[in-house]
């Protein structure tokens, strides 16, 4: 696969229908999700003293959730989406700080006698 073939299926990747996606209605509420979307890409190719040829590329794409438009009765609201994941995660780490600062002051404290 070469470099440009790589980089058309990223630009293809990243279109506004990754960020938005299809609005939908019920009972009269419209809801058009949104996501934040990031990509990578890179390539390179060469050639060898044989007169061998090489290449190569890649490319990453991430999408998450981070919320809704909410329309309803001509009113435009956005809803922001709680990503649990991320939440757990920033609440371990923040645990294991607490543990680490709490036992450097209990060395220190027991230092001191």
């Amino acid at each position: 696969m070469k470099a440009a073939e790589v980089l058309t299926g990223a630009r293809d990747a990243l279109t506004v229908k990754r960020v938005y996606g299809d609005a939908y209605e019920r009972d009269g509420v419209t809801i058009i999700p949104a996501a934040a979307v990031r990509g990578a890409g890179g390539g390179g190719g060469g050639s060898g003293a044989d007169g061998e040829e090489g290449s190569g590329a890649g490319f990453g794409l991430q999408a998450r959730p981070v919320g809704a438009y909410v329309i309803k009765d001509g009113e435009v609201a956005w809803e922001a989406a709680v990503d649990v994941t991320r939440l757990a995660v920033l609440g371990q780490v923040l645990g294991i700080v607490a543990l680490l600062v709490l036992r450097s002051i209990v060395k220190s404290m027991r230092r001191r006698k």
